[in-house]
């Protein structure tokens, strides 16, 4: 069985901080892909920042490139997003997902495992 469970959503300052948090189990995060994607209300879902379980690529989206970074802790299977000088254009559902597949790009239709999201609101 595959979980991944997101938190630390919320009401969130313009140019405030925060950290999203995934705990997974079913698997180790360390031999597996990860992403973070966000849905703004009446949008697609977009995806922010992934990173390779292998090699340690990462990707992030224009939008946020500098303001938020992804990282893992594999003695916790935990992957995190930390989130600086947020915007109000960075409010929307924030969803954790997982990948077994080699990982060349920040696609959602590379993720198979998904978590319930968690909501980010960031105030103007």
């Amino acid at each position: 069985q595959v979980q991944l469970v997101e938190s630390g959503g919320g009401l969130v300052e313009f140019g405030g901080s925060r950290r999203l948090s995934c705990t997974i189990s079913g698997f180790s995060v360390d031999y597996y892909a990860m992403g973070w994607f966000r849905q703004a209300s009446g949008s697609d879902r977009e995806g922010v920042s992934c990173i390779s379980g292998g090699d340690g690529f990462t990707y992030a989206a224009d939008s946020v490139k500098g303001r938020f970074t992804i990282s893992r802790d594999n003695a916790k299977n935990t992957i995190y997003l930390q989130m600086n000088n947020l915007r109000p254009e960075d409010t929307g559902l924030y969803f954790c997902a997982a990948t077994s597949l080699t990982l060349d790009t920040c696609s959602q239709y590379k993720f198979r495992h998904w978590g319930q999201g968690t909501e980010v609101t960031v105030s103007s």
